[in-house]
Formats: structure tokens, sequence, C-alpha cells
């Protein structure tokens, strides 16, 4: 039910982490695969390793976007691209920071969005997108005001766009991953007084895999899928269930 053979998807951020994982398990489920970033460099790496495509815009810019956008034929998309910001409280955060994690993290998926459901929209053979979310929206997590607060608008986005194109025969789901430790989040979450305390909260005592987010992407993505739309999937070790 992942044979994704003909089907032509887009996925933003295709060279972080979570999106090149991306991108390796649309390859092997035979999806013809767009690998999407800022810069040509962002994606080498993942485009010379799977054979994708690369395509190049800023998230951040409408004309950049739909320039981008525009004419392609198009099936699925994965908004993966996204920015961190900060570890802050609402007491001192930086108002400029918030206004970049928003316009990066919610402005731009929607903004992807747009442009990307005017073309499946004509071509008329439905389809489907995910938006990569977080935890951080569904629960509160200290330090993330901006984050998850970019993310809670995210998931926003996806359930009305979800009612908006389903009549179109386009699904709209996202998935809420819990951390993935990498260099680059371990600065924070590997700190002993904050990853001890997380993991022992979280019923399966672990932190994700790249792989771990993919494959439910990919799944929300293809057939077996068929009538899951408008949903938030915590991939997250149960830690929202508490």
């Amino acid at each position: 039910m992942n044979d994704l053979h003909d089907r032509t998807i887009l996925v933003t951020g295709a060279g972080g982490g979570i999106g090149s994982a991306t991108v390796r398990h649309l390859v092997a489920a035979g999806a013809d695969v767009l690998a999407a970033g800022r810069t040509a460099e962002s994606v080498e790496a993942i485009v010379a390793e799977t054979g994708a495509l690369p395509v190049i815009f800023d998230l951040e810019s409408e004309n950049s976007v739909r320039e981008a956008i525009e004419g392609l034929d198009l099936y699925g998309v994965v908004n993966c691209g996204g920015w961190g910001g900060e570890i802050a409280t609402p007491m001192d955060t930086d108002i400029a920071v918030f206004d970049k994690v928003i316009s990066v993290n919610a402005r731009g998926s929607l903004l992807v969005t747009k442009y990307a459901a005017r073309e499946m929209i004509r071509l008329g053979n439905g389809g489907a997108i995910v938006n990569v979310s977080s935890q951080a929206s569904l629960v509160a997590l200290a330090g993330h005001i901006s984050y998850g607060s970019s993310k809670a608008a995210l998931d926003n986005i996806t359930r009305v766009s979800a009612l908006e194109l389903g009549p179109y025969g386009i699904r709209v789901n996202s998935v809420n991953p819990t951390v993935v430790m990498t260099p680059m989040s371990a600065w924070y979450w590997g700190r002993p007084e904050i990853e001890g305390p997380f993991l022992d909260a979280m019923p399966l005592h672990r932190w994700a895999t790249e792989d771990d987010i993919a494959a439910p992407i990919v799944f929300l993505l293809g057939d077996g899928a068929a009538m899951i739309s408008g949903v938030s999937l915590p991939i997250d070790g149960g830690y929202t269930s508490r």
C-alpha cells in the first residue's frame, strides 16, 4: 500500500535529517521526488545519493515559492522545512526570533501548500500533503514558546487545509515527532538535567530516529491512508499520552 510509483512528491527541507530520510523512503517506494531546499548546496548530498531532482526556493519568499512550484505536476507534498529558533521563556523571548520561526515553520508551509494545492487541483488526481509538526504543538514544553506556537499554527493549517482540499480528493495530515537526537538537538536535549527527566516521562524511553519519522510520512502519502485526513499524528514514544 506504500507503492508510490509514477507519483511526484515535493519534499521541503530535504537536506535535513528527517527530510533526507523521507526522500530515501519515498524513492524506495517508487516516487519521483523533488528535493527542495533554500540553496543547491543544502540538497546536494541527498540528490547525489538518491537521484531526486533538486528544487531551490526560499520558504520566506512568496515569489520564490510560487516561481518554483507553478507548473509542477505534483501528487504530494511533505512540508519538512523548518527552523528551531531559540530556547526561551515568554518573559525573555526575542520577538524577532519568534517572527522568523513563524515565518518559516507556519507561513512557509502555508505558502507551499497554497501553490502546490493549485497544481494538484489542476491535475485532478487527488493527492496528499504531510506537514512535519512537533510534539511541542500538543503539550507545553519549557523554553519552546516560539517553536511550539509555530507548530500549533501548522497543525491548524493542516486541519483547515484538510477541510478545504478534501472535495478535490486531497488529504492533509501532520506528523508530530518527539526529539530526533542529532548534533543540532543534542546541545539542549542532550543535557543530563533535560534528557533524563524527559526520557523517564516517555513510555518508550528513547529518542526517535529519522527513519521513525519518515516511515509514517510515507504511509500517510500512500493509498493505505486513503481515509485519513486532518489528523495530527504523534510520533513520540507515547510522551503526549501522559
